[in-house]
């Protein structure tokens, strides 16, 4: 009788530390909290409001001095583009959505940055949803900036964007020097970011 309650209690044992080990926390990976976190930060955004801006330096994708990754994309009237083309200036490279409400709110900042400093400094804005209707979108902001139309989502993967508005500044040399999650709400902000 005493070796059969000696194994159920071993059994019991093992069986409650496999059982707390198993709903742990500790299982799980560093990287799966980054992302879950990363990407719920622009979650139940109404209308009008504004994400908080989040400067990033270790998070997927390129960061702070990688070289931005490279790209041919068309714009909306048909023009390619191409990033390695744009050597020798610096670069503003922002990646929205039409159903983006923090978007919404950055894009007059970035038209305003372009009407002023367009000349020194390039914007390409690649939009990741261009089932809708961008045209109509830019039309009615206004946006003179190049708008450039990720069609099949290759350059949005390959800069792992998890959140948008997500934006790098890269500068003469195609090396990222600032890598922005969340809307740029002023020009003074964006001003700041270019070196």
């Amino acid at each position: 009788m005493k070796s059969i309650f000696g194994i159920l209690l071993v059994t019991l044992l093992v069986f409650s530390f496999y059982i707390e080990n198993k709903s742990s926390p500790n299982s799980f990976t560093k990287n799966t909290f980054q992302q879950s976190e990363t990407y719920d930060q622009l979650i139940d955004i109404e209308e009008g409001e504004t994400a908080e801006a989040t400067p990033v330096e270790n998070d997927s994708g390129p960061n702070v001095g990688d070289a931005a990754i490279d790209f041919k994309l068309k714009t909306l009237s048909g023009e390619a583009k191409t990033l390695s083309e744009l050597k020798g200036k610096k670069v503003i490279v922002n990646f929205w959505a039409t159903w983006c409400p923090p978007c919404k709110e950055e894009m007059p900042v970035l038209q305003e940055f372009y009407d002023k400093y367009g000349k020194d400094v390039e914007i390409l804005a690649i939009n990741i949803d261009p089932q809708y209707n961008v045209k109509e979108y830019q039309a009615s902001l206004g946006l003179t900036f190049p708008i450039l139309l990720d069609t099949d989502d290759k350059i949005n993967n390959a800069y792992d964007i998890l959140t948008v508005p997500t934006t790098y500044i890269i500068n003469e040399q195609g090396i990222i020097t600032h890598k922005q999650i969340g809307a740029i709400t002023d020009i003074d902000t964006l001003k700041s970011l270019i070196k």
